[in-house]
């Protein structure tokens, strides 16, 4: 047994599962730290916390396995797929658990794993190993085009490119990754038929920057979308993933466009990550304020309740106050459903790292931790207000995992936002359900018969 662990985002997870479908080629693969299995599950139920298993459909899909007992069996290697964007520390508690859970048993690391983080990793488990997955496509005997073994039996991710044509100054990814490289439009296609026809009501298309799919190759994200909604046949929504804003003007009429489609779920993150010029100019960021906004208020004025995602770092060197009330005042202005906000740490050999010690203008952590928290404040008053708007609608929702409080499950609605159901409904059930209250980050609802 060949245990496969990711971090981080949606493109990390998909590569994961890339990973297992190539190692599965010559040895059973979980996706879950053995100590937390129980004796009688199978492999394939072995589903991250993300969608719990549905068992009966998972031993009946192409994706299961005999059982494997885990209070016996010795796992044979660890592959961490691990993310440092916001640091080492998660990865490396991950490490530290597996070596010491299992002394003896090989650890392979994959994912983002910049220079700094490899050389701690060698110092906390002298004997651990570096892979990448070109390196395990490589040395793979040829895959059979419809293995979809995957962490959920409900929802299928699917890269559609990795690096980028960005090199902004706070970012270790793009160090890891490289440059852009977007694959094949019909490889892509063939895979989401194969995930659709497994089972999947969920394909996450993802990547580094999914905005700047298909530049390399003469195409681009709305073509491939469209792409997709005309060859694939099935009951499936597809969830666009991140893409940065300067990339999506040069076709949003056309993206716009697909989102007409019921099978696009209504949510879209583009991350502006500061709402000063000036910021954005140190980032080295390449779009404008303005930019960001311009797109907000596209898809959130074409389309009812759109459900609008982006990201802000607070902190940034050299961030004044003037440039932090610049970014609320831009979340304020275009008032997104999601937000990640993140206080600034420099990533080593980062050009921001190099800024923060070379020029002293580091901002202090106890102005971080303001100014994220009036950011928090803020951001959690216009998500309250913007659930509060789908009171007393009905909508169809997918359940998804059980709830974060005891009795309840959640589900996703067309706008992929939370649905919170009192009741215990198993993962893939498709429900009609009225929406009855609402809360920063869930709306509250009850099923109809």
């Amino acid at each position: 047994m060949i245990v496969v662990l990711s971090q981080g985002c949606a493109a990390n997870f998909g590569d994961g599962e890339k990973i297992a479908r190539i190692l599965s080629q010559k040895s059973e693969v979980t996706f879950e730290f053995p100590e937390a299995k129980p004796a009688h599950s199978t492999r394939a139920a072995s589903f991250s916390s993300k969608t719990p298993a549905n068992l009966e459909n998972a031993e009946n899909s192409t994706s299961a396995a005999n059982p494997v007992d885990f209070r016996t069996e010795k796992p044979e290697a660890f592959y961490l797929n691990v993310c440092t964007v916001k640091g080492n520390a998660g990865a490396m508690k991950l490490l530290r658990k597996a070596a010491s859970t299992f002394p003896g048993v090989p650890i392979y690391i994959t994912g983002c794993a910049p220079k700094d983080f490899r050389e701690e990793a060698l110092r906390a488990v002298p004997s651990v190993q570096f892979t990448s997955l070109k390196e395990l496509e490589d040395s793979a005997h040829s895959a059979n085009s419809r293995n979809v073994l995957r962490e959920s039996p409900f929802v299928g991710i699917v890269n559609i490119e990795e690096g980028c044509l960005d090199a902004c100054a706070f970012c270790s990814t793009h160090l890891v990754k490289g440059r852009l490289h977007s694959f094949a439009p019909q490889t892509i296609v063939d895979q989401v038929q194969a995930l659709v026809d497994d089972g999947c009501l969920e394909i996450q298309l993802t990547g580094q920057d999914c905005a700047c799919y298909g530049f390399d190759i003469g195409t681009n994200l709305a073509e491939l979308t469209q792409r997709i909604l005309t060859h694939v046949n099935g009951n499936y929504r597809i969830r666009l993933g991140m893409g940065n804003p300067r990339h999506v003007l040069g076709y949003q009429e056309a993206l716009l466009d697909c989102f007409t489609d019921n099978r696009i779920y209504k949510f879209i993150h583009i991350p502006v990550q500061s709402g000063s010029e000036n910021v954005l100019k140190a980032m080295n960021r390449r779009h404008t304020a303005r930019d960001y906004a311009t797109l907000a208020h596209a898809f959130t004025e074409r389309f009812r309740k759109f459900t609008l995602s982006t990201d802000l770092i607070v902190g940034y060197p050299g961030e004044t106050a003037a440039d932090f009330n610049d970014t609320l005042k831009l979340l304020k202005e275009t008032r997104p459903t999601v937000c990640n906000i993140t206080r600034f740490v420099a990533r080593p050999g980062t050009v921001a790292a190099r800024l923060e010690t070379a020029s002293n203008q580091a901002v202090p952590d106890d102005i971080k931790h303001e100014r994220s928290a009036i950011l928090a404040e803020a951001f959690q008053q216009i998500a309250l207000e913007n659930n509060r708007e789908w009171i007393g609608d009905e909508c169809i929702v997918v359940t998804e995992k059980p709830g974060y409080r005891a009795g309840t499950t959640i589900a996703r609605n067309e706008a992929y936002r939370p649905v919170a159901l009192q009741g215990t409904f198993p993962a893939g059930q498709t429900l009609r359900v009225r929406i009855t209250g609402a809360e920063p980050f869930a709306l509250l609802a009850e099923p109809l018969a």
